[in-house]
């Protein structure tokens, strides 16, 4: 890797600079529409999965510019890392190479999401089949098992008490809840530019390894830094605690992306990518 020595560093380069303010006004109409109008913008411009009568295709852009109204630190933390380690990559490799690199690790992080989703899907309609057509107490706790399935109406020990009984409503009962989730389950979507900035983030690291980055005033080498941050998706992913409604492979794809697309241009004798 060649160090980084700025020629003419712009503090705040155009395209990171019109990112800020675009999803910024962004967030500012979701919330005002949201309450002053009760109009959700997620409904139209949220990433929905491919299978669910929501999705249409220019949410593969739109998801990319929206965030949670209910967290602004959702907001925060994506713009603050976009400009830390965003606006290094820029000043090297000029505003039109950068927002290409950006918008295509925003693509592959939904690309690879939307994978993950209809794997995720496909599962779900295995085992809630199953059990709808053989609804017995096995096929119920495999569902919940793996899905872990919640509902603040019922105690799901109760409903699986209920069924190892017998009891033809709780049976009942329980087949509409499992169509109820299923339902949700394929209309869940996805706002953010998380997966974009994990791109530049795995960016920074693979280009400036040994940069030094402070954490709570201890510094770290950003190869250890970004090694950790992608170690710690990882982990998420796999976990999958049923609280947890963040799309850690989203964040993955966009890393992944950013990764071939360097090597890619590696590969291409571009030097200013050593």
């Amino acid at each position: 890797m060649n160090e980084y020595r700025p020629g003419k560093f712009q503090f705040l380069p155009l395209v990171i600079k019109n990112l800020l303010i675009i999803n910024g006004l962004v967030w500012l109409v979701q919330i005002t529409l949201l309450k002053r109008y009760g109009y959700d913008m997620n409904d139209l411009f949220a990433l929905h999965y491919w299978g669910s009568p929501g999705f249409r295709p220019h949410q593969f852009i739109t998801h990319l510019f929206m965030h949670s109204t209910s967290d602004f630190w959702h907001l925060f933390m994506n713009m603050f890392t976009l400009w830390m380690f965003g606006s290094t990559l820029e000043n090297r490799w000029g505003s039109k190479r950068f927002l290409i690199f950006y918008m295509i690790c925003g693509l592959g992080a939904s690309l690879c999401y939307m994978g993950v989703l209809t794997y995720e899907n496909m599962t779900l309609t295995k085992y809630a089949n199953a059990f709808l057509d053989n609804p017995t107490f096995d096929n119920f706790v495999a569902l919940d098992r793996k899905f872990h399935l919640d509902n603040a109406n019922v105690s799901m020990n109760d409903m699986k008490e209920a069924i190892a009984q017998g009891n033809q409503f709780a049976i009942d009962m329980a087949k509409i809840y499992v169509k109820q989730y299923m339902l949700a389950y394929s209309n869940s979507i996805v706002v953010g530019a998380s997966g974009a900035v994990y791109g530049i983030l795995f960016a920074f690291g693979y280009l400036f390894p040994n940069a030094i980055i402070f954490l709570y005033f201890f510094p770290v080498k950003a190869k250890y830094f970004v090694a950790f941050m992608i170690l710690t998706e990882v982990w998420a992913g796999v976990q999958n605690a049923p609280d947890d409604n963040v799309a850690h492979f989203a964040h993955l794809g966009g890393a992944l992306f950013a990764y071939l697309l360097l090597r890619g241009w590696n590969k291409r004798n571009r030097t200013d990518f050593y």
